[in-house]
């Protein structure tokens, strides 16, 4: 195995050996209680429908942060439409006076 390059692909280099010892420990019988019940529990229905909350709530995330993004663009241009609004009636800025 070639050396990592990135902490993250080294990470992953660790978790994937250990998956691989978990997985041949299980194989001829030698887990722990707690090996075992750790890859149970990510089999049951209970961790699937945790995993999937977890997703919905990192999409609402996502979406209240474009929201955010959003209202802010919002605000800009409605603050540009009134400034030009302001010109156009023969209302100067104060900022174009200076």
């Amino acid at each position: 195995m070639r050396p990592a390059l990135t902490p993250e692909a080294r990470e992953n280099q660790m978790i994937s050996l250990a998956m691989d010892v978990a997985e041949e420990r299980l194989r001829n019988g030698t887990a722990s209680s707690q090996e075992i019940v750790h890859f149970l529990k990510l089999g049951s229905s209970r961790e699937k429908h945790e995993q999937e909350k977890i997703a919905l709530e990192n999409e609402l995330v996502k979406a209240k942060t474009e929201a955010v993004a959003s209202a802010k663009d919002i605000k800009e241009m409605y603050d540009q439409a009134m400034a030009s609004f302001r010109r156009y009636s023969g209302q100067e800025d104060d900022e174009d006076e200076y």
